[in-house]
């Protein structure tokens, strides 16, 4: 995938955990990483969605190393969507890593697995992850209000989505 993304490999342990670490990562995450057992699990949990055809999460990488995630998951076969999720980590964020892996994995997705419309989220007090979505292709289609839970406090989200038959 042009040097850019790759999957997760066991030895990636160290940079999730500290990705996990930063502020707000948390929230990234279906559960705790506060250890590299930790951290090794939720890789080896990857590999495994992967496995069962259900989610393909790839590092996404500069200068060789992992600066992020980027996936495709809730691969539905019958209606061939699926949902896309990133994050970088701090220090790479604002560079267009984030726009480049959501249009590669865009593309892998139509292309390798099949699927006609992939979709996406991202909290509407939330302008780079938004800028990210545009960049990549995807068409805002609505305000989905409260939909997120975080601390006790609701947010509401904006949804994307972009077609194969969407211009690249």
């Amino acid at each position: 995938m042009d040097n850019l993304l790759r999957p997760w490999r066991p030895d990636d342990a160290p940079i999730v955990l500290a990705a996990a670490g930063e502020p707000m990562m948390d929230r990234q995450f279906a559960s705790v990483l506060d250890s590299l057992d930790a951290a090794a699990d939720w890789i080896e949990l990857m590999a495994l969605r992967r496995a069962e055809d259900t989610a393909y999460s790839f590092a996404v990488l500069a200068g060789g190393a992992p600066v992020g995630n980027i996936a495709v998951s809730s691969v539905d076969r019958r209606h061939l969507t699926g949902w896309i999720s990133y994050w970088m980590r701090e220090e790479s964020r604002g560079k267009g890593l984030a726009t480049r892996a959501c249009r590669e994995i865009s593309e892998w997705a139509f292309t390798e697995l099949g699927l006609f419309r992939l979709e996406l989220a991202h909290r509407v007090d939330n302008p780079a992850s938004c800028r990210v979505a545009v960049g990549a292709g995807f068409v805002a289609e609505g305000l989905e209000r409260a939909r997120l839970l975080y601390d006790g406090e609701r947010f509401d989200t904006e949804r994307h989505a972009r077609l194969a038959t969407d211009p690249a």
